[in-house]
């Protein structure tokens, strides 16, 4: 199954992180969080991705084409320097189509451009490159395929501190409590489409607007309601959160070390490999852990965590 990644942001309001990159080659750590996201679906067996270029796209074609193993893989180092022996490898088998959509297109126009790439898929799955999260991506594909319909989107509660207000006509408050503890919620960018959605769209609309509202007339259009932890990078305070949960190791989008991690440990307490579980610890805010997530067996020693 094929990953459409949207590329082309010029993040403005980040610009504090780096005057002249693109948005998904912010980093977070050592990699850009686009290599986090990318990580995110390979996990699930997702390593077919075409990403949509726009501005400074030559800078995420000379990352992967000059892409450095070293900075986040064990190795041995002989020969004086000359010889580098590598324990594990992170994107060998990735493979990834860079394909230019423009500076200026907007979302529905990129999926557009590459519609050539995704002849034959039945399903494919799309996002805007900017956010993370720890959600269980085969439960959300399976619900999916499940129910028929053409598109899907992940929606979430808003990770923000505003207060909404219920007011009356006559400017009284009905009622007032925190954005999180309301119905609202926002789409977060994680998308899933049958090759039908293009039947859906027409030359220069964007995706979300008049192709959704399509969608939705037709009967077509579900979203899967996720209250994990979702986050995207929008300002520089969003990735100075994301660079504090990083540098503290714990990461809730990593979910290729933290089910490894998990996996490890009931096999130390229980002393034998471990069966599938239907639950583990998962991140809820910066001080607690909440939330589902199967667990699978360890990986056999001979294969590579990070693969």
């Amino acid at each position: 199954m094929k990953v459409v990644i949207f590329c082309g942001g010029l993040g403005m309001r980040l610009r504090e992180a780096g005057d002249d990159i693109p948005k998904p080659m912010v980093p977070i750590g050592n990699r850009p969080i686009l290599w986090h996201l990318m990580k995110y679906y390979a996990h699930y067996g997702h390593t077919d991705f075409i990403l949509c270029l726009g501005y400074r796209g030559d800078v995420i074609k000379k990352y992967f084409l000059n892409y450095e193993e070293t900075s986040s893989n064990d190795f041995v180092l002989s020969g004086g320097g000359r010889e580098i022996e590598l324990m594990n490898r992170d994107i060998s088998d990735w493979r990834i189509t860079f394909a230019d959509t423009g500076v200026n297109a907007n979302i529905g126009q990129r999926l557009m451009a590459v519609q050539k790439y995704l002849a034959g898929e039945e399903i494919f799955l799309a996002n805007y490159a900017d956010g993370l999260t720890d959600m269980h991506l085969p439960s959300v594909i399976e619900r999916f395929k499940s129910r028929g319909k053409i598109g899907n989107f992940v929606s979430s509660r808003p990770n923000l501190s505003f207060h909404a207000v219920s007011g009356l006509p006559d400017g009284g408050v009905r009622e007032i409590k925190p954005v999180r503890e309301t119905d609202l919620r926002i789409n977060s960018g994680y998308f899933m489409f049958r090759s039908e959605i293009f039947d859906y769209m027409r030359r220069g609309e964007e995706l979300v607007d008049e192709p959704f509202q399509r969608l939705i007339a037709a009967d077509q259009l579900l979203t899967y309601p996720y209250d994990g932890f979702t986050a995207s990078m929008d300002t520089f305070k969003d990735k100075q959160h994301f660079d504090e949960l990083h540098a503290k190791g714990r990461a809730p989008w990593e979910v290729w070390l933290m089910e490894s991690s998990v996996s490890q440990e009931l096999v130390d307490l229980r002393g034998h490999d471990p069966v599938t579980s239907p639950t583990a610890v998962k991140y809820q805010g910066e001080e607690g852990f909440l939330s589902p997530l199967p667990v699978r067996p360890a990986e056999p020693a001979e294969k590579s965590a990070w693969l």
